[in-house]
Formats: structure tokens, sequence, C-alpha cells
């Protein structure tokens, strides 16, 4: 697997917990606002014990934010858990429990799947996309196309996948795309070199959309070069052209269905927007023991 992108981009395997904690203060408070009615329905010392299943296979993202969401309704609240972040679980499997008053349960509930659902759901994709192509030497990279102020646990959840973070953000490396390129009077060179004047120090990628832009990428010494919507045909073409000169990274129109053939070209990267975007939550439930 390559590492390039490894070494000049930070990768999230761990989310800090006073962001964590802000998320989950948030989430509490457009859920409970002045309080949660329904749990005025149940005895105030009732005692429960709550089981969450998954019905459905996946690859587990969310610890760190269910413990923070029954931490934040009550402190007392015990939590035993069966699984971790990253671990690999079939279907009708019990992930956690968790004892105390049925109130704060039932009031922590919701928020604790919904961050545990959503992120799954994300670290599930990416697996499958990894093990698609395992036998290959492509990395699967992840995008900026996350839901907004989810950012960093999207992208968290991706590690936890098996998948590779592209840059964090627009700080953090450069990727001169069309219209960058058009504000540069329509030079790759000239983009480039002003990215390298603006910081150094920082990893240039650029998109290219035909053999002419990429021959122009690689003499202005982009590091990384981005193939866009090239067919199977003009990806092998341009790793050929390429010949190790820049690392190659294929973008569009990607699926479970195409990505082996994709990756078989000989490009180093595919980033998939899909990953964090498309995703349907994982079929979690809680019951009462």
């Amino acid at each position: 697997m390559s590492n390039f992108l490894h070494l000049q981009t930070e990768q999230i395997t761990a989310v800090p917990a006073s962001l964590v904690s802000r998320m989950v203060t948030q989430a509490l408070a457009e859920d409970i606002d002045q309080g949660d009615i329904n749990a005025l329905l149940i005895a105030e010392n009732e005692q429960a014990r709550g089981r969450v299943i998954t019905r459905e296979p996946m690859v587990m993202c969310g610890y760190d934010w269910v413990n923070e969401v029954f931490k934040q309704v009550d402190r007392e609240l015990k939590i035993h858990w069966y699984y971790h972040d990253g671990d690999e679980i079939s279907a009708n499997k019990t992930l956690f429990e968790v004892e105390g008053l049925a109130r704060s349960i039932l009031s922590a509930e919701r928020n604790a799947l919904n961050f545990l659902q959503m992120l799954s759901a994300v670290a599930t994709k990416t697996r499958e996309y990894v093990h698609a192509v395992k036998d290959t030497n492509c990395t699967i990279l992840d995008t900026r196309k996350t839901i907004p102020g989810f950012r960093l646990a999207q992208k968290y959840a991706v590690t936890c996948g098996g998948g590779m973070n592209h840059r964090i953000g627009l700080f953090d490396a450069f990727l001169i795309k069309e219209n960058h390129i058009a504000a540069c009077d329509h030079s790759i060179t000239k983009a480039i070199e002003k990215a390298r004047e603006v910081a150094p120090d920082k990893m240039v990628e650029v998109e290219v959309e035909n053999f002419n832009e990429l021959d122009e990428a690689l003499k202005a010494k982009a590091e990384v070069i981005m193939l866009d919507n090239f067919s199977l045909e003009d990806m092998q073409r341009a790793v050929a052209i390429a010949s190790g000169r820049a690392q190659l990274e294929a973008s569009g129109n990607v699926s479970l269905d195409n990505i082996y053939a994709v990756a078989k070209t000989g490009v180093d990267f595919i980033s998939i927007g899909a990953l964090t975007k498309n995703i349907q939550a994982i079929d979690l439930s809680m019951r009462f023991i």
C-alpha cells in the first residue's frame, strides 16, 4: 500500500475528546432542550438494562461518542462494551449493554445510536471498498464531501474502515482544480509555481482532464496528479506516461462494481466521495432486557 499521502497529511486515528464533547452537547441540546417529557412517563427510580443490537453486518465506529452521550445524560450509567471501533461485527450481535436509571437510558438512547449508526455506516462502506482492492497496491482515499460539522468524525470513521484520509481541509495540502487553473491564466505550471511560493512545505496535487494537462503537470513536478473521469484505458496509459514521476489518483464514477478494474490500472489512489456523503445508517436497535 502506498504511503506518500500518509507522510504529507495528518491521518485521523482519534478525535479530540473536547470535540466529541462539543458534538454530543449540541446533539443533546437540540433533542432534549428544556427536558425529556417522555421520560416522565417512567418512575423516577426505575432501574433498567438496555441492550444494543446490530441488525446487519457492520464495522463499528462511534465508541467515544456513545460513551460521551451517556456520560452527559447521567454519569452513573454503566456501559459494558463487547466490541471496539474498527471491529467487524456480524448481524444480530450485541454491541453493548447499558444499565442504570431507565429515564436516563431512554433520554440518551436516540443520540447514542445516531452517532453510532452514522459513523459505523462510513466505516462499513469504507471497509467494503478497501476489501474490493485488497489484492492490489491501490489505496482508498476519502474526500472533503462530508456532513458539515462532522469532518473529523467521518474521516476518523474512514480510518476505522481501513481507508486513508486525503487532505483534512483547505489548509493542509493543495488540490489544484479546474477553476484554480483558470484563475492562474489557464496554466497548470503557474498554479503549481504559485502553490510552491505560498506554502513550500505542503503537498501539491493537481487535477487533470486530458493527456496534455497530464504532461504539463508532470513537467511542473506535481507530487500527485488526479485523473478526473479517465477511462480505464486512459488510466493505464497515464500510469505508463507518469512512470513513477508522480503518484496518480483516480476520481469520478467509481463504484464497487468497477473499483477493482480501476485499481488494476496501476493508479496509486482512488478517491471516493460516496464514503462520507452517500451513506445509509446501520440498522441498530435498543431493547430493555
